[in-house]
Order: C-alpha cells, then structure tokens, then sequence
C-alpha cells in the first residue's frame, strides 16, 4: 500500500472510529431508563420502548442507507446520520413523555445511529487488504463501546446533578458537533478499471456478490439467525446492567458496572477481529457462543458485586467481538464492492435481538421482580445458535466465476 493511499486508509478508519466514539447512547440506556423509572415514575416496559425502537429503525437505516452508502459515498449519508442522531438526542432531553422520547430517541435518533454505523465499517474496510478485515473492523466498531465508557461518567454525572434531560441533550449536543465534523473526512476508495487490477484483485472480485445474491444464499440465512440469537444475550443484559445491580445485589452503584461492561465490550471488539484474522472466523464464532451461553447460566447466580462484576465483563467481551467478526465473516463470503447494503442487511439480525434480550428481560422483571426465566431464554438461544455454527460449515456461497465471465 502507497505511502499517500496509507494515509488516506488510516485517516478514513480514524474519522469512521471517532464517530462511533461519539454515537453510542444506546449503551448507557442502562443509566437511562433506570433515570427514567425512578426520577419520572415511568414502568420497565415504557423505558425499555426507545430503546427497542431504536434497535429496529437502526437496522431498518442500515438496509436502505447501506445501498446510499455504495453509491453515493459515506460522507453523505454519514452527514444525515449525524444530524438525525443528534436532533433525536436534544429533543427528547426537552420533553421527556414516554411517546415522544420513543419517537425522538427510537424512531429518529435510531434510524441516524443505524446510517452512522453502515457508513464507517464499510468504506474502513474497502481501504485495507483482505488480512487486515477483522482488526479493521474491531478497531471502528471498538469506538461504540469506547463510548459509553466516556458517556457513562458524564451521563451518571449529569443525572445526579441536573436530572435524565441533561443526559439527553448533553450527549445529543457533543455527538453531533464532533459528528458533523468527522464525517466530512469519510470516503470509499478509488474503484480500479479492470485493466489495472491484479490477478489477486480480480479473483476478489469474482466474490461480490448483490444483496439480491446473497439473500439467496441459504449461508447468508443461517448466520443472520446466529447473530440474532447470540447478540439478545448481550443486548438484555446491556439493556437492564443497572436494574439488574440493584435486584441481584442491592447495589445503587449500577453506571459502574456499565463502564466495566463498555471497557469488556471494547476489548472484545478490538481483540475479537484480529484474532478471527488468525484462528478462523468459525471457530472464535464457536467459542464465543459456548462462553456466552455459560455465562448467562452463571448470571442466575449472581448476588454479589464482584461476581455481577466477572458476569457483565464476560458479558461484554463475547457481545463486543461478534460485532467484529460477523462483518468480516460477510465481507469474506460476498464482497466488498456491494459491503454496505449487504452488512445492514446481516443487521437486520442484530435488530431482532434488540427486541429479544430487551423485552424479554423487561416483559419477566415486570412480572416476576427477577432475571431468571429470561437468562435461561439467552443461555437456549445461544446453545440453538452453537448448532447452527456446524450447519453453517457445511454450506457453500454460490460460485459467480460463471456468471462473471
């Protein structure tokens, strides 16, 4: 890689990391809707609501923004988001009623944070080469759990002093000030006339697949249900960390063990996709769903600090690294040319566990004052989702030599 191309490559995944720095409100939702229960009287099921609103209008942005994103450039669509994401943010701080917060924060704030994390994973990863895909993809979406390790001091600060509407339009205001200016710095690489391509470069092409080809790939099909079912355990817990803390250890100090979950979920980004680079993506899957699945087990029998303390941290890192190798895992199998439409559909996913491990931990607190039933659901699901890993072993990705000839 040229010196001047080298640098361009890393300023793309510097600008692409620091937004994601700046738009992670949804993983202190713990502080929030503990704030919004106890300072506002509001029921676990309607603090629950945005968030989960949020979730599905991210993935929904993520499918049509992803295609934009293709075309037209992440600069552009990551300009939107921006301004969606932040708006959102500010005007839920300014009336904070249960149906306009879900609309605000859910329903706008979502979509914009969905259209900023399909514009800065794809265009980071078209820049480096193929070895390079799950350090590049652990290192932007290692900004997002970055994030609430700087939200969540902030956050838990602004809620004791000013109340849960400072939060909101503190957080709104800084992402879409340092946003708006990082996003000017996003952009795809210079597509190669066939001509000038290597043989390297023209076999990788063979591989990229449309979302019309992938969606007919029974592979495709078989992952997407792997990561919903794996990505409900951590959403529940990240969801509910601060209720959980208060029922299972009696514990006020909750925004601490968000910080803890944010530091875990951060490591598990950055060192789930270099090691998916070198052991296989396949079997660091394998391994993170067997984690997992104890882990929530173990989650039953959590009733100290220090214990619900080993439980978010492990929590955390099995959630953060499938956030790394899910998108390598789809780059691998179709393409970087068609990236961004294809990785928010994968999301799409994610989006179905954000209304699994939400409302299944808020729909059993409401009526049973504990997480137990709903932890036994995450430990099932992520068994179901270890059988489907040797499923997927078995399936091939569809050849396009022929059709590319």
């Amino acid at each position: 890689m040229k010196s001047a191309t080298q640098k361009k490559a890393y300023t793309v995944l510097g600008a692409a990391a620091g937004i994601n720095l700046v738009s992670g409100m949804l993983y202190i939702w713990g502080i929030v809707s503990r704030s919004l229960i106890d300072q506002l009287g509001w029921t676990s099921k309607q603090a629950s609501l945005p968030y989960t609103l949020a979730t599905v209008t991210f993935v929904i942005a993520m499918v049509f923004f992803g295609k934009l994103q293709d075309q037209k450039g992440p600069r552009w669509t990551a300009t939107i988001g921006v301004i969606l994401m932040g708006t959102g943010a500010i005007l839920s701080g300014l009336k904070t009623e249960p149906l306009f917060v879900a609309v605000a924060f859910g329903l706008i704030g979502g979509s914009g944070i969905g259209i900023l994390n399909v514009s800065t994973t794809p265009p980071a990863v078209k820049w480096f080469p193929k070895e390079k895909k799950g350090m590049v993809t652990g290192v932007v979406v290692g900004g997002v759990s970055l994030s609430s390790m700087m939200y969540s001091p902030l956050a838990n600060w602004l809620n004791q002093t000013y109340g849960v509407s400072a939060v909101f339009i503190v957080v709104g205001t800084i992402s879409l000030a340092v946003g708006m200016i990082l996003a000017q710095l996003l952009k795809n690489p210079p597509e190669k006339d066939a001509a000038k391509q290597t043989v390297m470069e023209k076999a990788q092409a063979l591989n990229d697949h449309t979302w019309q080809e992938m969606l007919r790939s029974p592979k495709f099909w078989v992952i997407w249900l792997m990561l919903a079912m794996s990505s409900s355990a951590g959403l529940m817990v990240i969801g509910h960390v601060v209720s959980i803390a208060k029922v299972q250890a009696s514990w006020a100090g909750g925004f601490l063990l968000v910080m803890l979950l944010a530091l875990f979920n951060t490591i598990g980004r950055f060192g789930g996709g270099s090691l998916s680079d070198k052991l296989g993506r396949l079997n660091l899957i394998r391994g993170i769903f067997i984690l997992q699945a104890i882990n929530m087990l173990a989650f039953t029998t959590l009733r100290s600090v220090p214990a619900l303390a080993v439980g978010v941290a492990v929590a955390g890192m099995c959630y953060g690294a499938i956030f790394s190798v899910f998108p390598a895992t789809i780059s691998d199998l179709y393409g970087l040319k068609n990236f961004g439409v294809n990785f928010g559909l994968m999301f799409t996913g994610w989006g179905v566990g954000g209304i699994i491990g939400p409302m299944t931990g808020a729909w059993i607190y409401d009526l049973t004052g504990q997480f137990t039933t709903a932890y036994m659901v995450s430990a099932g699901l992520l068994i179901v989702a270890l059988g489907l890993t040797f499923v997927f072993s078995r399936l091939k990705v569809p050849n396009r030599t022929s059709r590319a000839a």
